[in-house]
Order: structure tokens, then C-alpha cells, then sequence
């Protein structure tokens, strides 16, 4: 079979897919076909803290409060919250008269079991909330969150920890969140009962996720909610998920292959909307194993050599991958923060000069002057040309000795080797949003010592207790000129360290009908409820 015709079987199963639930326009109605390159991972809202995770969930579920494109925190579930004469005690006044999809009233109890579970050992959210100590219920709608110090940003760290009805969630048995890691099921995998904007209709993982609006919806009053209906299109295949767009049959693609965004632009009724995303793309490398699995040195590990990894580091050309795979839609970085979280520093974030012979001189200081081999894992539906940097990074090691063997595979898979306990993989992608804007969140997932709530994201095997104390004592310092002087001094700790090699900022590229107006988000997530009706 041609690739042509494989290209054109996929893209008819797409159309076929959407002919049961497509709508016809109005100028009051409107249904939005949504293509990504990636499905969410699951509906269970404290599962998984993941981006795609994430953007579905966003329009069944809410927070307390939501962080518009603007970066400004907005009042969702709460609608205000201040600190009590405790430090260390925080006053949530909830909003009344919300209604679940089911029916059920929102109240102080589900914000005190939807924390709690989100606490749980198998809730992927426990590392964001990890200051947490106690939620109260002061009142039906009031609650107490008191944290384990004084934390000055805990409003900040509640963004994507979203509220479930407790009642639904103990009639479905679905107190305890999704073990994801152990792929385990439970009844919010695949079935929602939230309070946000729009409500399940069916689900299809990997495939079609249909949604219709809540009529229900506490803010139907307050935001535009043009979309009615939303028919979200998992299309993995980046010419598929274009061809759709140009032919009319999706409406907007939120994962915009670069090399089409001249193409999409230029052709009629169509628009490209950019912007600079808060995420960076990085390599990791195990550094605390004795010996890695899948090399050829034994009896000892290159990448626990510092200057392995420096050299490495040197090798990778990361203007030529702005330039050849990312088409100009990146900013080469050397830090593994963006330039919108708190604690950034222009001057560390300078890319090292690319030189192949002092590289080389590095690796025969560090015992390694024949170079080794290493199996580096890469995502190749996740990330903006995931695969593609993956490709031409390996070409560039080689030029220094060091063979890695790419093995690509889709997110799912490719994450729970990460997050496995011990990780397994030695030398992987991975990229990372800041959703709190602050760098402990950074920290606390991908520097601390793998740990109970901390370094739940650390698949390095890095571990310095000293540093582990000092990202603690972030939570708990409330002078803000003394807790930033502390974040400076933990990035300078380590950027020295180097156990991660940063490649580049993502920018973000929607592709939409021109009459759409879906404007980018630094977190790259979608709140539908702020699209007005069509023009």
C-alpha cells in the first residue's frame, strides 16, 4: 500500500469518525471539530499532570480559580481567598449555587475531598499540592487549606486541581484515583460528572471525545460560549490532521506541524494565531545508577561523569534544530525554566557554543575517548517535532561518539517509563510547563530526590538531600526578596550539576477557520468557554 493511500485511509476514517455528531453552523450555535496529535490520558481529573490531560479536562472540570492567557489568576469555584490571621492558613469563599452535570450542588465537602484525593498516593497532582497539610470545612461554602508553613503562592499551585462531586465519586466507587503507572481503571477514566462548562457525551480513547454545553453552567451569564457542541479528534498523523483543516473537516488544530504554517496561512479562510509557551524541552539522563542497562561500558555509568555531560551538552546544535526541524518556532535555551517563571535568569539561559573538538577532549578526560552507546527514549506524539529532535540530536552525539539508539514510541508509553518506580530509562525527552509560574514547581518535580509526594517527575536518579532541603524551605518563606535570592541560589546548584540538557522554549502555532478566535495560552491549554459565537 502507497503512503498516498495510507494517507487517504486515515483521513477518511477521520471523516467517518466525525459524521455522527457533526452540526451545521449558525450564527447562535456553533460546533467546534478539535484535532490534537494526542488523546488526554484519562478523564480522571487528579490522575495525570499532563498538558493534553489537562486541556480536555479543563472544559468538564474546574479548579477554584483558572489562570487566563494573561497570566492573571481568575475566580472560578472561589470566588475569593486571603490569608487568616494564621500564616498559614488560607480562607477559600466558594461560589454559590454551582451545579454538578448531575445534578449535585457544589459544596465546601467536594473541595475537601477533591484536595484529599488529589493528595493521594496515586494522584499524579500530590507533587503540586504538596504543601498541603489539612483542608477544613469551615462552612458550606467556605474552607480552611492550611499549609505545612507559610506558603505565599498556594493559590498559584491550585490552577489544574479540579473539583469532583463527591457524592457521584462514592457512588461509582471512584474515591481512590486512577493508578495510572499500573494502568489501572476506575470509573472517571472514561466518565466525567464536573461543574465546568461542557458535559460529556461520549468517549472514545485514542479517537473521538464528544462534548455538548452544560445548560446548567454557573457562568453562561458571564462568558461567551459560542461552542455548543465540541468534537475532539485524536489525529496522529501531522499531514492528516492538516489535510482535515484545509478540507473543512476540523476546525482547529491546536498541534501545528511548522512546516505547514506558511501553507495553512496562506490558504483562504484560514488563520495561524503564536505565541511563546511557558515550557521547555529537555533531555534527562540517569546519573545515580551504578551501570546503565543499556550500554556497552560495564561496571560503570559515563553519564554519572560530569563532563560526559557537559560534552553532550556541546554537541547538540540547537540553532540548527530551531532552523531545520522547528522551522524558527523555538528559543534555543540552556535553562530549564521560560522567561515567564519566577526565578529566570536570562544569563543562565544562554545555549552553550556547539563545539565538536573540545567535546571530544571532554569525553577521553572522562575516561570515555571511544565514546559508548545508551538507548535514549523519545515521545513521538507529544511534543512539537518530538521525534524529529530526537533524530537529529542522535546525529549529532554520534559526531562526539556517543550512539544512541532512538527508540520512539507514543506518550503513554513513553511517560510511564519515567514515572515508573525505579524509572526505566536512562537517557530520555521530556518537556515541562510551569503552571504555578514559579520555579519550585520546576524543583520540586524534576530536581528532588524521588521521594513520597517529591520528585514524583525525577526519573535521573539525582539525589541531594542539602538541595532537597532547600526547595522544602520555598513553601514555607514568606519574604519574598529572601525566598527569590534562595531560588537563585538552588539554580545555580543546578545549572553547575547539569543532569538535564535543554534543548528550547516551545512556541506555540493554532491553525483555525478565520472566523474562529482561539487565542494561544503560555500553559497551552483551551478554555472554550471564552470563544464568542461566530461572525
Amino acid at each position: 500500500m502507497t503512503k498516498h493511500l495510507l494517507r487517504n485511509t486515515a483521513f477518511a476514517a477521520i471523516v467517518a469518525a466525525m459524521a455522527t455528531t457533526a452540526l451545521p453552523f449558525s450564527a447562535d450555535a456553533r460546533e467546534l471539530r478539535w484535532a490534537r496529535i494526542a488523546d488526554a490520558l484519562t478523564l480522571d481529573p487528579h490522575a495525570q499532570n499532563e498538558g493534553p490531560t489537562h486541556t480536555l479536562n479543563h472544559q468538564l472540570y474546574e479548579p477554584l480559580m483558572i489562570r487566563l492567557p494573561d497570566g492573571k489568576l481568575e475566580p472560578t469555584l472561589a470566588l475569593s481567598w486571603k490569608v487568616t490571621s494564621d500564616p498559614t492558613v488560607w480562607e477559600f469563599k466558594l461560589r454559590p449555587n454551582v451545579k454538578f452535570h448531575g445534578g449535585e450542588t457544589f459544596s465546601a465537602d467536594d473541595v475537601v475531598f477533591s484536595i484529599e484525593r488529589a493528595l493521594q498516593p496515586t494522584s499524579d497532582m500530590k507533587g503540586v499540592i504538596s504543601a498541603i497539610e489539612k483542608v477544613t470545612k469551615v462552612d458550606d461554602l467556605t474552607v480552611h487549606i492550611k499549609t505545612k508553613g507559610p506558603n505565599p503562592i498556594l493559590p498559584d499551585t491550585l490552577t489544574n486541581t479540579r473539583m469532583m462531586s463527591k457524592s457521584w465519586s462514592e457512588k461509582n466507587n471512584t474515591v481512590t484515583v486512577q493508578d495510572y503507572k499500573e494502568k489501572k481503571d476506575n470509573f472517571a477514566v472514561r466518565n466525567a460528572n464536573g461543574t465546568g462548562p461542557y458535559m460529556l457525551v461520549s468517549r472514545e480513547q485514542d479517537v473521538k471525545t464528544v462534548l455538548k454545553k452544560f445548560d446548567g453552567y454557573w457562568g453562561k451569564d458571564i462568558y461567551p460560549l459560542g461552542i455548543t457542541d465540541i468534537t475532539y479528534l485524536t489525529i496522529k498523523s501531522d499531514a492528516t490532521r492538516v489535510a482535515a483543516l484545509l478540507s473543512g473537516e476540523v476546525d482547529f488544530v491546536q498541534d501545528t506541524p511548522v512546516q505547514d504554517l506558511a501553507r495553512i496561512e496562506a490558504a483562504s479562510g484560514m488563520k495561524i494565531v503564536t505565541g511563546p509557551e511557558n515550557r521547555s524541552i529537555f533531555f534527562g539522563m540517569d546519573v545515580g545508577s551504578p551501570e546503565l542497562k543499556t550500554s556497552d561500558v560495564k561496571g560503570k555509568n559515563p553519564f554519572a561523569e560530569p563532563k560526559v555531560r557537559a560534552a553532550m551538552s556541546m554537541a547538540i546544535d540547537r540553532e540548527a534544530i530551531k532552523r531545520a526541524v522547528m522551522r524558527g518556532q523555538s528559543v534555543p535555551a540552556n535553562m530549564l525554566a521560560p522567561p515567564f517563571v519566577n526565578g529566570y535568569d536570562k544569563t543562565m539561559d544562554t545555549a552553550p557554543k556547539v563545539d565538536i573538538d573540545q567535546a571530544k577532549k571532554l569525553l577521553a578526560e572522562a575516561g570515555y575517548p571511544n565514546g559508548f552507546s545508551v538507548t535514549l527514549h523519545c515521545p513521538n506524539d507529544r511534543y512539537i517535532n518530538d521525534e524529529p529532535i530526537c533524530q537529529a540530536s542522535v546525529a549529532m552525539l554520534a559526531k562526539i561518539g556517543v550512539n544512541a539508539k532512538l527508540l520512539a514510541q507514543p506518550k503513554g508509553q513513553h511517560f510511564n517509563l519515567i514515572q515508573k518506580q525505579p524509572p526505566e530509562t536512562e537517557f530520555f525527552m521530556l518537556g515541562w510547563g510551569v503552571p504555578t509560574y514559579d520555579s519550585h514547581y520546576i524543583f520540586s518535580f524534576l530536581y528532588q530526590t524521588r521521594e513520597g509526594k517529591n520528585g514524583t517527575w525525577n526519573a535521573t536518579r539525582y539525589s541531594n538531600p542539602a538541595l532537597d532541603a532547600k526547595i522544602n524551605a520555598l513553601t514555607g518563606e514568606t519574604d519574598l526578596q529572601k525566598r527569590n535570592a534562595s531560588i537563585a541560589d538552588i539554580w545555580k546548584t543546578i545549572q553547575a550539576d547539569k543532569i538535564y540538557i535543554p534543548i528550547h522554549h516551545q512556541t506555540l502555532a493554532f491553525a483555525m477557520k478565520a472566523d474562529l478566535d482561539i487565542a494561544t495560552h503560555p500553559d497551552n491549554t483551551v478554555f472554550l468557554k471564552l470563544v464568542g459565537k461566530k461572525k
